[in-house]
């Protein structure tokens, strides 16, 4: 798991989240460092009142980004001016307050809270449906707290989210180490993910569901049972986050990564071909110590052939005790340019899709509120929506309602309800 170093500016909203954040971080099994230096990420989370504080919080990111192994931003300034960071040369994943724990990772699988209990947070529902894994990556710390796959029965797991939907759910976000195993300990290998997510669909009730990180290699085998079961179900986002690591064989043999690229395509072509529209989410690790140019390059060019709309890009860095962390790493400037390009890669693609938007109209569900007088949406795809204005338009979390794509930012689109 990482250690974090966290700073906050701005007002007391900006503090909130900053505190979800840590929270979050907590019970994923990170732990707080004593300063940057310490840390293997670092997360500002930004205030851009005026111009004064852009230039205070552009300095900032570019004296953390010298002390610490990763650098996160996120909040105002990142939102709504997340391109300066970029122009002004400071290689950070520029992100959503929501999505900061995804980008702390580090290429880790994520944990789920110690009981695999659900949690109800406002209207989304939480559902871990298993602990542990069957990957054994060679950079990854988490198996050590998690251990092997342990997978209750679906009917279990039905019940558990039967019950986050009575209590109030209107969105239901299944999580675990690895989503696309579940099951493998139960049924001789094979996933019964595409069983549960149809067993769960069928619950009376008007809510979505969104299918946590799932590895490639588990998705493979079930492919087209699980694009299908997306296919048939309106209730199920139609967004499956994939993380690949690298476009090169070889490096994801030395990661100890299950699949191939080969195998990571087919998956992509399968959903393409039973689904109209959905969303991709992947992650790289770029600078792993074996990864010459040539790999960097066939990473590029995977990131610039499938064009996913949400992309992890970490810079490898050890964890102790594990395999990785004894071979001889690469440069820190090799690792900074490498996640650099990468990165600029990233907002061409995530821009080219939130500007294709821009006019069309979508069917959101409203699940958070967000900054100032606005809240946070998801459309069908699991892309995120901006609705300003909200109390004066009577929209708050748990609504369903109709929008106009008129804009967007770095991360995600406005949306004006018709």
């Amino acid at each position: 798991m990482a250690r974090y170093h966290i700073e906050t500016y701005g007002c007391t909203a900006n503090r909130g989240e900053s505190r979800t954040i840590e929270r979050r971080l907590r019970d994923g099994g990170h732990h707080p460092a004593d300063g940057p230096a310490d840390a293997d990420v670092a997360i500002l989370n930004t205030c851009t009142v005026v111009e004064k504080t852009e230039r205070n919080m552009l300095r900032r990111a570019e004296e953390l980004q010298t002390e610490t192994g990763d650098l996160v931003v996120t909040g105002c300034m990142a939102l709504a001016q997340g391109e300066e960071f970029a122009e002004a040369g400071i290689d950070a994943q520029v992100v959503h307050w929501d999505e900061v724990p995804e980008a702390a990772m580090n290429g880790e699988c994520p944990t789920t809270t110690p009981d695999t209990d659900p949690v109800l947070d406002g209207v989304i529902g939480i559902l871990p449906i298993a602990r542990g894994c069957m990957s054994d990556c060679s950079y990854c710390i988490t198996k050590r707290a998690t251990g092997r796959l342990d997978s209750p029965p679906v009917e279990e797991n039905v019940e558990k989210a039967r019950a986050l939907v009575h209590a109030g759910a209107t969105e239901l976000r299944i999580t675990g180490q690895d989503t696309g195993v579940y099951g493998w300990d139960r049924n001789q290998g094979e996933s019964l993910l595409p069983e549960l997510l149809d067993r769960i669909c069928d619950i009376d009730g008007d809510f979505r569901v969104r299918v946590g990180m799932a590895n490639p290699k588990g998705v493979h085998g079930v492919r087209e049972a699980l694009a299908d079961t997306f296919a048939d179900n309106e209730k199920l986002y139609n967004f499956l986050h994939a993380p690949v690591q690298s476009g090169s064989n070889d490096v994801l043999g030395d990661m100890r990564r299950q699949h191939q690229v080969e195998e990571f395509l087919e998956v992509v072509e399968t959903f393409d071909d039973r689904l109209d529209e959905w969303t991709l989410s992947t992650d790289f690790i770029v600078g792993f110590p074996t990864e010459t140019d040539a790999d960097h390059e066939r990473s590029m060019d995977l990131l610039r052939r499938v064009r996913p709309e949400k992309i992890n890009v970490t810079r490898f860095s050890k964890r102790p005790g594990t395999d990785a962390a004894d071979l001889k790493g690469l440069g820190g400037t090799i690792k900074k340019e490498r996640s650099k390009a990468m990165s600029e890669l990233k907002r061409d693609v995530v821009g080219d899709v939130h500007e294709s938007m821009v006019g069309e109209r979508r069917d959101v569900l409203a699940v958070r509120p967000g900054t100032g007088d606005s809240v946070k949406c998801r459309d069908g795809a699991y892309r995120q929506v901006i609705v300003t204005h909200a109390d004066e338009r009577g929209i708050e979390p748990g609504d369903f309602f109709e929008v106009e794509i008129t804009g967007h930012e770095t991360m995600y689109v406005f949306g004006r309800p018709v």
